[in-house]
């Protein structure tokens, strides 16, 4: 059973991006993220970049899934680096149309911790570490999106 574990709310792109950042630190196996198009996750940035490359060189999984790759392709082209350099590791995923409606967005790290936003077009959202059991309908909802997708941006289709 988990201890009460208080939850971090945000309301701003630099709480979003602190919390974010929090998790893609705490994490040591697994990422699953899911956004429309990731515009607003800074995956690009040189912070989110070392973050994200630390935890693949020590062997975790980082799977994404997105309405569409247009924001990431053209506003993050560190992110494309480490898809080429880590692409054992990555895996991108794009919706199928029966579920593009979904708005939210969310990160869960080693099935431990998440971060959310409500909507994807507003920061206003939470952050809950280490607790498996406020993750666990997140984990099943990621896992049900998952199986609504099909391959998305890969190194050698961007030309990486």
């Amino acid at each position: 059973m988990d201890r009460q574990i208080p939850r971090e709310v945000f309301d701003t792109r630099a709480g979003f991006q602190a919390q974010l950042e929090a998790c893609l630190s705490r994490s040591r196996v697994s990422l699953a993220m899911f956004d429309p198009d990731f515009g607003w996750w800074e995956l690009g940035s040189t912070g989110n970049d070392a973050l994200l490359r630390a935890f693949l060189r020590h062997g975790g999984r980082l799977q994404l899934v997105a309405h569409g790759n247009a924001r990431l392709e053209r506003d993050a082209p560190r992110f494309l680096r480490i898809l080429h350099d880590y692409s054992h590791l990555v895996e991108c995923r794009l919706t199928n149309a029966s579920i593009r409606h979904l708005t939210d967005s969310f990160c869960i790290g080693d099935e431990h911790h998440l971060v959310r936003r409500f909507h994807s077009d507003h920061f206003r959202g939470e952050a809950i570490f280490q607790s498996p059991s406020s993750t666990q309908s997140y984990l099943e909802r990621y896992q049900s999106i998952w199986a609504e997708t099909r391959p998305g941006l890969q190194a050698g289709v961007t030309g990486l």
